[in-house]
């Protein structure tokens, strides 16, 4: 059974902390080399998956 994606939202700096505690709590990068903007040029987010299936992605609010 697929899970889907979770999201988390956030600042810039809680995503980037994320991401450099993920890791450790068992959660994979998922596209990395393309980290923070793999969902997009304007979208500063990390996405991660775990054992048990599940993918989220962490994103930052746009800034106004």
């Amino acid at each position: 059974m697929a899970t889907g994606v979770h999201h988390i939202g956030g600042t810039a700096a809680d995503v980037d902390r994320i991401v450099g505690q993920a890791s450790a709590h068992g959660w994979r990068a998922l596209y990395a080399d393309r980290y923070p903007y793999a969902g997009g040029r304007d979208h500063h987010a990390a996405y991660f998956e775990n054992d048990e299936g599940f993918t989220v992605e962490v994103v930052a609010a746009a800034a106004l």
